[in-house]
């Protein structure tokens, strides 16, 4: 019988430092440092202040691991790490800190692409998750559609050429004043607003399936200036409805057509913005008038995290192909 391996994974691409142990495909601890205290008062994430988070917790949260999965570090057979994409001295710290401590171990060493990791999340899940499909990777700083034909194997249909869904949260949160994450924050609001209040514009890129938010939040912005110049007023309640509905409206028909075009009978989502309701009940309603299967990641499981590291290092879901669509260029060799 062939023993089933247990995977250490980091993950410290942004602001979220995280370790985890997976064993077999089943999570055995996945612990989540937040820094969104650190960054609140910024309105963003500032590179400097994540990776010197990352230094001061990385340490306990790997001895806060080990503790709670009752593993000793000999018993670990893999240790894998994010290697890019994401801010360069964020990931240097766990990356490096993951390498010394396989080289320590004489452990094997895998370096993993952080939307690689994203993608494979909804496994963690359920093992019905098999190609083909079609994925939504919405994140912070990546909006995607791929088809995943086989593991490791994955065809890019369309990308943001300007801002990511998760920066055109953020960026007009901001602004606004709506606080810190922007997603859940506007989200938040919205869930008292009317998403017909105001009618904000659909992006699309023509004769492609690309994605373009920087003219959505343009347009919001513009609106909310006239709207100092008027009598009338909207809540910020309806508002953040109607700019939260227009995001993911944008998202869903592009999908929709990329969907149509593939014919695949299996649909799936990962990053950040998927941790949406909004978004999760469109996904779902989009699988149930086609007739397909939807297998999204739990919440926890869509934001940056190290178990969806793990789950990527399974040796069946590593991409062989380093020309593979997916695999942007790390930063770190």
């Amino acid at each position: 019988m062939t023993k089933e391996k247990i995977i250490l994974g980091f993950e410290t691409s942004c602001d979220e430092t995280s370790v985890s142990l997976v064993k077999g495909g089943e999570v055995l601890v996945n612990l989540i440092s937040s820094q969104v205290e650190e960054h609140k008062e910024f309105g963003g994430v500032v590179p400097e202040i994540a990776s010197r988070a990352h230094v001061e917790k990385i340490r306990n949260l790997l001895h806060e691991c080990l503790l709670q999965g009752k593993i000793q570090p000999e018993s670990i057979d893999i240790v894998a790490s994010t290697d890019g994409p994401g801010l360069a001295g964020s990931l240097i710290v766990g990356y490096n800190f993951a390498k010394s401590f396989a080289w320590s171990l004489n452990k094997p060493f895998y370096p993993i692409d952080h939307m690689v990791g994203h993608l494979v999340a909804p496994t963690l899940i359920t093992k019905d998750l098999q190609p083909p499909f079609l994925s939504l990777l919405v994140s912070g700083g990546h909006t995607q559609i791929v088809l995943v034909e086989e593991w490791g194997k994955y065809k890019l249909f369309g990308q943001t050429i300007d801002d990511a869904a998760g920066e055109a949260f953020d960026k007009l949160s901001r602004y606004c004043g709506f606080g810190f994450p922007g997603g859940p924050a506007i989200q938040k609001l919205g869930e008292n607003g009317n998403p017909d209040s105001i009618d904000l514009p659909r992006p699309t890129v023509k004769s492609s399936y690309n994605f373009s938010f920087s003219g959505l939040k343009t347009a919001a912005i513009y609106y909310l200036k006239d709207l100092d110049k008027a009598t009338n007023k909207i809540s910020k309640e309806d508002f953040a409805a109607s700019y939260q509905e227009a995001i993911v409206d944008t998202l869903i028909s592009n999908f929709t057509k990329v969907l149509k075009e593939t014919g695949v009978s299996t649909i799936s989502g990962g990053g950040g913005v998927i941790a949406n309701t909004r978004l999760r009940e469109k996904m779902e309603a989009l699988a149930e008038k086609n007739n397909i299967k939807c297998y999204l990641p739990s919440v926890q499981l869509s934001t940056d995290n190290a178990a969806m590291i793990c789950a990527a290092a399974n040796k069946e879901l590593i991409s062989t192909d380093t020309s593979s669509d997916i695999r942007l260029s790390s930063v770190i060799k």
